[in-house]
């Protein structure tokens, strides 16, 4: 009881209710901040900010207008086009035509001199107030602040970046991805999804080419990653496709189609089976034979018609294997057909065998496909033999 008294006398001391208060006032300014950057706060600090730098172009105009022009108010109009909402918008502009107002009246007639207040500069900050109104407006109707607009861009790429992500396999197993945007850009048409089902024991993974590319084909592309991910491994091997398929047409997009090619691999006994959607083939290295062997499944595209059935291919993985999956965009051309793509592939390849395919995806990328217009993407599983084991090692 004394010792419980003791502690309330110490807790509603002059001390501790200014550290209480200090620390409301700091997580306060913390929260606003937040919501600030987030586009979620008020406009008033810009507003502020923004209505405060007027009065001070326009004493340096007035002070000297040959180093600060009359035209100098564009800097805040198109600032205030970024920063603030339509209605903030308009008192700024009030603002800025008073300043224009009064350097008129005290710099005289334009015809008088040079740097004065001519129906050009008129003209020129009237533009710009008129194109930063439209970008307020626009930002205004999407509900998405330029300062939140960039971040969720870089959200979306990592979600996809993430979501592609290829799970880490047992002892004698190698795997890499490389995937390459259309025009260097950061959104891409093709994505992997993949997951370890049944306890672990099996690799499923996806790799989808959708109809369009870069930042065309982006959005879908998230959102049909994120679909694919959810159906992974919550249906059996064959009756994944079928759901992709619905999927799709339940979107009714008008350019809604898309490739896809899912691999169900054994990691303890090296079989599998491969489905296709209208995806070009894979390709299975036989270390046996040093050969190259198309693994062609039958099925339609995604997209197109109900019903559809997806036949799979069947194939083992011994030591020494290489399974290599891609999307049209890494073989097929306007000026080159499939045929030959595959052969320039596999050719390039070659060279990686002795070395144990480490790093090979992105240099194969390069070497075969560097400036194609087009997303590619290309996978690689390895079935590790004793040798290139030992040298990972």
């Amino acid at each position: 009881m004394a010792a419980g008294r003791e502690r309330r006398a110490e807790a509603d001391t002059f001390t501790a209710r200014l550290k209480k208060q200090w620390h409301r006032a700091r997580v306060g300014v913390r929260r606003a901040a937040v919501d600030y950057f987030r586009g979620d706060g008020s406009d008033w600090v810009a507003l502020a900010g923004l209505l405060l730098t007027v009065p001070l172009i326009a004493a340096g105009t007035l002070a000297n207008s040959v180093w600060c022009a009359p035209s100098a108010l564009v800097v805040p109009i198109v600032a205030g086009g970024l920063l603030l909402r339509p209605a903030s918008l308009l008192g700024l502009y009030a603002a800025a035509a008073t300043a224009l107002i009064v350097e008129s009246v005290q710099l005289g007639p334009y015809t008088e001199g040079a740097a004065r207040v001519t129906p050009g500069v008129v003209l020129t900050v009237a533009a710009c107030g008129f194109f930063g109104l439209l970008v307020a407006q626009f930002r205004s109707r999407v509900g998405v602040p330029w300062r939140r607009g960039g971040t969720m861009l870089f959200d979306l790429r990592e979600r996809i970046r993430v979501q592609s992500k290829l799970p880490k396999l047992p002892d004698g197993w190698h795997r890499e991805m490389a995937l390459r945007p259309a025009g260097g850009q950061s959104f891409s048409g093709d994505f992997v999804v993949a997951a370890r089902t049944n306890g672990g024991r099996t690799l499923e993974v996806v790799l989808t080419d959708v109809s369009g590319k870069g930042m065309d084909a982006g959005s879908r592309a998230l959102l049909l990653s994120g679909a694919f991910g959810g159906l992974l491994g919550s249906l059996p091997p064959h009756g994944f496709l079928p759901a992709a398929n619905g999927y799709l047409l339940r979107q009714e997009w008008e350019e809604g189609f898309a490739t896809s090619i899912h691999l169900v691999l054994d990691l303890d006994s090296g079989d599998y089976e491969l489905y296709s959607a209208g995806h070009p083939p894979g390709l299975q290295l036989s270390a046996g034979t040093g050969r190259w062997e198309e693994k062609a499944a039958d099925g339609p595209l995604l997209g197109v018609y109900d019903g559809a059935q997806f036949d799979p291919v069947k194939g083992t993985l011994r030591p020494g294997d290489v399974l290599m999956l891609f999307t049209d965009g890494l073989v097929e051309t306007s000026d080159r057909d499939i045929v030959e793509g595959i052969d320039r592939l596999t050719g390039e390849a070659d060279r990686y065998v002795a070395g144990g395919f480490h790093g090979a995806a992105w240099h194969l990328i390069e070497a075969v496909a560097k400036d194609v217009n087009d997303d590619r993407a290309l996978l690689l599983i390895c079935r590790e033999g004793p040798t290139a084991a030992a040298a990972s090692r």
